[in-house]
């Protein structure tokens, strides 16, 4: 039986006076891949963000409920937000490599957190990129600028530079929206062999990329979650006629 990795206990958030999350219940498992689903404005990247504190950086946000991270209650007020991020890493939805070379966008977090030993980066940089199954396309251009990579490869280097902090968590809003057909199937099968070491939460609003490579989905509507189920039940027999209206396409 999986564990239970994170959890969200009656979270609400608030930006100002807009109530934009409504008691949010939903458990997600260790190694499994968990697709967030609903139309544009129905704060699944609003509660993708709870889970390792980036809303944090948003003045008018207020947050009451809990998420707990592994048994730790991560809004608590002697939580260490920077180990969380550690833990608990974003994949953006525009790659967004750093303006150097493509070791050193990788070597950067561990720089960060006290790697200094030119064999100890060589090895975490060579491993990242291989578990972000990039290796083979950039070993011979490792000091060359990251920014002349294409998007699907920028995108590939920024879930390695996640990997090189050695996260628990990966969570990822639309990281193919902007790729191409092949870059987003790269992306997707790359999910499938980071799950047996991380868990994994993506946002997404393509349907079928949700049915392709996520154990559970959650569809969230207007600031609440409507339903969370095994992704097959989902798409085959929702409980709420509100998830079979939006999966068929009669609304978002």
């Amino acid at each position: 039986m999986q564990k239970t990795k994170i959890k969200a206990d009656k979270l609400n958030l608030y930006y100002g006076d807009n109530h934009a999350l409504h008691d949010i219940q939903l458990q997600i498992e260790s190694n499994s891949i968990a697709a967030l689903i609903g139309p544009s404005g129905c704060g699944k990247s609003t509660f993708l963000r709870t889970l390792n504190r980036m809303n944090d950086l948003i003045d008018s946000v207020r947050i009451t409920g809990d998420v707990i991270v592994d048994g730790q209650h991560i809004y608590n007020s002697d939580a260490d937000v920077v180990s969380l991020r550690k833990r608990v890493g974003m994949v953006f939805q525009r790659p967004n490599p750093f303006p150097m070379s493509i070791f050193d966008n990788i070597a950067y977090g561990p720089r960060i957190h006290g790697t200094k030993k030119k064999a100890v980066l060589d090895e975490i940089v060579e491993r990242s990129l291989v578990q972000a199954a990039l290796w083979d396309e950039v070993k011979d251009r490792l000091n060359k600028s990251a920014l002349g990579l294409s998007g699907g490869q920028q995108q590939r280097l920024c879930i390695a530079r996640l990997l090189a902090v050695e996260p628990e968590v990966l969570l990822m809003d639309e990281p193919t929206s902007a790729l191409d057909p092949i870059s987003t199937l790269k992306v997707e099968e790359l999910t499938q062999t980071l799950k047996d070491r991380y868990t994994i939460i993506i946002v997404t609003h393509n349907m079928q990329q949700a049915a392709r490579i996520s154990d559970m989905t959650s569809f969230f509507l207007n600031g609440i979650l409507v339903e969370t189920d095994k992704t097959d039940k989902i798409f085959t027999n929702p409980n709420d006629q509100r998830t079979e209206d939006y999966i068929t396409g009669r609304f978002g």
